[in-house]
Order: structure tokens, then sequence, then C-alpha cells
């Protein structure tokens, strides 16, 4: 828990790195500039699950393999979901980024359709009265892999309930459901709360929290989630994951 005297300042400090740091400008440099090519409420589901799922490593690798993973669907994502034929998952044969090759990426097709055709959609999994999406999200991944699937696609989808801070899924998560007026995240799943949001943890926000007296938990864990959580919501309880943008832009803009 951070110390009542800091609270102010800590907020203060952060708020102003929002302001700085959620804007037009960074939509310029990071994933999130895939799914803004889209204007389908399916299509940006679809294509921002398909990058946070690939988002790990390089960024400028992370935007180049995520916008051939659109071409190979023809730059329609969801269209290329429902009404795929098998020959046309030979398209995907070649692709790869890091782990995550051509076997996973044609399962990921298969499961999607199967969850808009038998689960109405990505957003329905997700609706909880829950404070948090956590559980929420281990349910995600049973549903995910519910079809007969290759057992080295499971790593892709990460489990809160196995241990893991679940970095790609929350920031997934995080531009679908907040709400965002600086025009970054997209908040197109209006029944899901921000406050119910983790912030996506990864090495940069957690040595930035950390540095802040947010996160004493040296693993990026997810104890460590809900630590960090516990306190961005004493900063803001109804939109705690908007730090993710200060946190995220003071460790790789500023080495802070």
């Amino acid at each position: 828990m951070i110390k009542t005297k800091s609270i102010l300042e800590i907020k203060d400090f952060l708020d102003t790195k929002v302001i700085e740091y959620n804007n037009p400008k960074f939509i310029e440099s990071d994933p999130i500039q895939i799914p803004h090519q889209f204007s389908i409420k399916e299509d940006i589901e679809v294509s921002s699950f398909l990058v946070a799922t690939i988002a790990w490593g390089n960024r400028k690798m992370i935007i180049k393999n995520g916008q051939r993973m659109m071409e190979l669907m023809g730059n329609a994502p969801y269209d290329f979901i429902m009404n795929h034929q098998e020959k046309d998952l030979d398209n995907l044969t070649g692709f790869v980024h890091r782990t995550f090759n051509d076997i996973d990426f044609k399962y990921f097709i298969k499961s999607l359709k199967n969850i808009y055709t038998n689960h109405n959609g990505l957003e329905a999994i997700f609706i909880t009265k829950d404070n948090t999406l956590q559980n929420t999200i281990s349910e995600f991944k049973d549903i995910f892999f519910e079809l007969e699937h290759p057992l080295r696609t499971q790593k892709h989808i990460s489990n809160p309930l196995k241990g893991s801070a679940a970095k790609r899924i929350n920031m997934w998560l995080r531009w679908l459901c907040r709400k965002d007026s600086a025009g970054v995240d997209f908040g197109i799943w209006q029944q899901i709360k921000p406050s119910q949001l983790s912030c996506p943890l990864d090495v940069h926000s957690g040595n930035v929290a950390r540095k802040l007296g947010l996160l004493t938990r040296k693993q990026n864990d997810a104890k460590a989630l809900l630590e960090l959580d516990t306190n961005l919501r004493i900063l803001d309880p109804n939109d705690p994951v908007k730090y993710d943008f200060a946190l995220f832009g003071l460790g790789v803009f500023e080495n802070f």
C-alpha cells in the first residue's frame, strides 16, 4: 500500500504523464495503430486481439508482423474468419513472429470463428459482475481451446489463475473497453467498465511502478498485478489503467 502522504504527489505526477502520452501521437509508434485502420466493431476486435497476441519483443517488428497478419486475411479480418475455407488457411503458411507461427495462426482463426458462431462473439465472454476480469480471462482461455488444437498453441493465451500477469490480454482489453476521450483506446465494449480493467504489467511498467512505490513484488506475475491494480485504483478507481500510459511512457521513452 502506498503511503498516504505520497499518494497525491504520485497521482499529480502520473496524471501529468497520462496527458503527455495518452494522445493520438502515441498511436504512431504503438501496435494499436493496426486496429485503428478499421471501423467495423468486429474488425477492430479481431485485429486488436491478433496484434495483442504477438505484442512482445521489438515494437517495430510487432507492427510489421501485425500488418502482415491483416494482409494475409485480405485486410478484412472478421470476414476472413467467418467465411474462410480450409484452403484459404494455406495463405497463412510461413507466417512467424517469434514463437507464434502459422500453426498457431491457423488455430486462432478457427477458434475465433467458433467464438463468433457459438458464443455470441468475443465481448460476450468477458461480461462479468466481478470487480476485475482476471477470472474471466481464465474462462476465455478454456473457451478458446475447446476445439481440438495443437498443444503448443496454448502458451499464447495466458491464464491469471495460473500465476500469469496476462499482459497482452489485459492490454487488449484496455484497448477495447477503456473509454478514451484522447482517441487512443476504442471503448467499443461498453458493457465492461474501465474500473474492471487491469494494467498491462510488463518489464517497463513494472520497473517504473517499483521506483514510484506502487509495486514491491519483484516478479511481474499475477500477485504483482493485484498489488499494482490495488494501488492504481486508489489513484483513480474509475479509470485505473489510464496510468498504463504514464508507466509505459516513463519506462520506454524516458528511461525513468
